[in-house]
């Protein structure tokens, strides 16, 4: 072994004197700079594998004599080193060493891997982070072929995804350790907002098998499924009046001014089987919230905000999981976008008539005068004699108005500085799921889109490190009983 450990260290002082001189061969070959770093990057990853080798040399086979004492039992030293795959992001190695059984054939003991704290499968910690950080931005295939690329070490696709349902297990303890943010560092408002997301998903295989290759007419090819998307973060009052909505609606100008949400935090789930039982996707989704208010705010003396789109679903569990205190708000956007709707059933689409319409309006909505916009539409409905397409819509957005009503007191939002819009969760739709969920293509199992949506909330809510490290720490001491170094 020590002979093989100085073989492996002068063949890499071979290939750093070999880097030495490209760098005074580009010096004088008038190599442009792009050149030589990418020269020096090859030569530092054989470097790297070289130098690793030799650690792996030097630790010898782990041969502790024929037998060792093991949770009280006897196991007895195979007949000769078994090989391991050791992949790096230097290259693959193959390590030897021996492994203790009880009985052979059977799973024993290898006292270098506990002493190397190897995995437990076949790719480094270092691989499996930086893959993985790859494949939660984009598509298996992509983030596969990318570290190929950059590193020559190949993953097949089929193992990137497994890997993504491996590491998934450990979100939900590493997310349970987490301690809640510093009390200064918190708002004056706590936020929850709430959306769903469709999901491509792949239909099972015994649908596919018995519809045959061809579907027939007004057969999809993929069916979706809901992700229940939720956000919870808090954040200072900021009073306004409506006609400083409305200007930040016409021309954003006070955009600036807004009070930044404080410790954001967005994810995902999805309704699936676990252990024979189902777990319905939109009640997780509000567990959590909960669970994240009252850790936020043990004392429970913030007041609660909760934005949505107005989806009864939504407001029913409101009502079922979230404190009692929580004051529901329909978002501004979506009152805004009914408002134009309606314009457009009496004016020209893009017309100042259109617009000024729709500034009437809303400024009255803003003023908390919702009875009398509702009224005011109800009676143009009867007065301009509507038809067809444009009566339909126009009753849609009475009824929509009407039922929302008790959730629309935004003059007593705007005064208590309630923010009035479900930006955050819009934008965790967009960036949670969809950017990476419904690319061209695209179709999931049940599996592995709750692995992607899990890591990739870990990844977005800035936590990636601290749980790499929590997960590898979970792993050692599950492998070999002990904490990671």
């Amino acid at each position: 072994m020590i002979m093989a450990k100085e073989q492996e260290l002068l063949k890499a002082r071979k290939q750093l004197a070999e880097l030495e001189k490209f760098v005074e061969q580009s010096v004088r070959g008038g190599r442009r700079i792009d050149e030589v770093e990418r020269g020096l990057f090859e030569g530092l990853l054989e470097l790297g594998r070289s130098l690793l080798s030799a650690f792996v040399a030097a630790q010898g086979d782990g041969d502790q004599g024929p037998s060792i004492r093991r949770a009280e039992k006897t196991l007895q030293r195979s007949e000769a080193p078994a090989e391991r795959r050791y992949v790096s992001i230097f290259g693959e190695l193959r390590i030897a060493r021996y492994v203790y059984t009880q009985r052979a054939k059977q799973k024993g003991c290898a006292p270098l891997d506990a002493q190397w704290g190897l995995p437990a499968g076949d790719f480094s910690y270092v691989l499996e982070d930086w893959l993985q950080r790859l494949c939660v931005r984009e598509a298996f295939a992509e983030s596969c072929g990318s570290l190929a690329d950059l590193l020559g070490v190949q993953v097949s696709v089929r193992a990137a995804e497994h890997l993504s349902q491996v590491m998934a297990q450990h979100v939900e303890p590493f997310q349970a350790k987490q301690p809640p943010p510093a009390a200064a560092e918190e708002g004056e408002i706590l936020v929850a907002t709430f959306d769903g997301k469709g999901i491509p998903m792949r239909r099972p295989l015994e649908e596919r098998v018995r519809s045959g290759p061809r579907r027939r007419k007004g057969e999809k090819a993929n069916q979706k499924q809901m992700a229940c998307v939720a956000g919870v973060y808090s954040i200072d009052r900021f009073r306004r009046t409506a006609e400083d909505v409305l200007d930040e609606v016409r021309r954003r100008q006070r955009r600036d001014e807004r009070p930044l949400p404080q410790h954001k935090r967005v994810w995902a789930e999805l309704t699936h089987l676990h252990e024979g039982e189902t777990y319905n996707g939109r009640a997780l989704a509000f567990i959590g919230a909960a669970i994240e208010l009252l850790q936020r705010d043990p004392q429970e003396q913030k007041p609660v905000v909760c934005v949505t789109d107005g989806e009864r679903a939504l407001i029913d569990d409101i009502a079922v999981w979230l404190p009692p205190r929580t004051v529901h708000i329909l978002d501004i956007m979506h009152v805004l976008e009914r408002l134009w709707q309606a314009a457009y059933c009496f004016h020209a689409e893009g017309s100042r008539a259109a617009e000024a319409f729709v500034d009437h309006r809303l400024r009255r909505l803003l003023q908390g005068q919702v009875g009398g916009v509702i009224g005011g539409l109800r009676r143009m409905l009867t007065v301009q004699a509507l038809t067809g397409e444009k009566r339909r819509v126009l009753r849609d957005v009475i009824r929509y108005y009407d039922n929302h009503r008790e959730s629309m007191r935004y003059d007593q939002y705007l005064a208590a500085g309630y923010p009035i819009g479900s930006g955050v969760v819009e934008g965790a739709c967009r960036h949670l799921v969809k950017d990476r969920m419904e690319r061209t293509g695209m179709r999931w199992t049940v599996l592995g889109a709750r692995a992607i949506l899990q890591l990739r909330a870990v990844y977005l809510n800035d936590d990636w490190q601290d749980f790499v490290n929590y997960r590898i720490e979970a792993e050692q001491t599950a492998l070999y009983r002990k904490r990671a170094a």
